[in-house]
C-alpha cells in the first residue's frame, strides 16, 4: 500500500526516506503533511540530539527550602527555582 519515499530537508537540504511504516503511522494519527526536516533535524530542532548526549544542566538555590540543586533551564533573578521536591509541594 504504501512505498517508502525519498523527500528533501527544508532545514539542510539533505535527502532522507519517509518509510512505508512511516507513512502507515502518519495516516493511523490522521497526520495529513508530510515531514519537512530529516530526523537528526527534528532531533536538532527539539533541543539536542537523541544520540545520547546529555541535558545541560544549570546550578540554582531553591527559593523554598535554600537547598542547592540542578535545573534543565537558565535561572533569572525575577522568578524563583525551585528544588525537585519544593517544585511538587508548590505546584499541586
Amino acid at each position: 500500500m504504501y512505498k517508502d519515499k525519498t523527500l528533501v530537508c527544508k532545514e539542510c537540504g539533505q535527502e532522507f526516506t519517509f518509510t512505508a511504516s512511516e507513512q502507515e503511522f502518519f495516516a493511523e494519527k490522521g497526520f495529513t503533511n508530510e515531514p519537512k526536516r530529516c530526523r537528526n533535524c527534528r532531533n536538532e530542532r527539539k533541543g539536542g540530539s537523541r544520540e545520547g548526549a546529555p541535558r545541560q544542566m544549570f546550578d540554582a538555590v531553591c527559593a523554598e527550602c535554600g537547598k542547592e540543586c540542578k535545573v534543565p533551564f537558565e535561572p533569572h533573578d525575577d522568578r524563583p527555582v525551585y528544588c525537585s521536591d519544593c517544585f511538587r509541594k508548590v505546584s499541586r
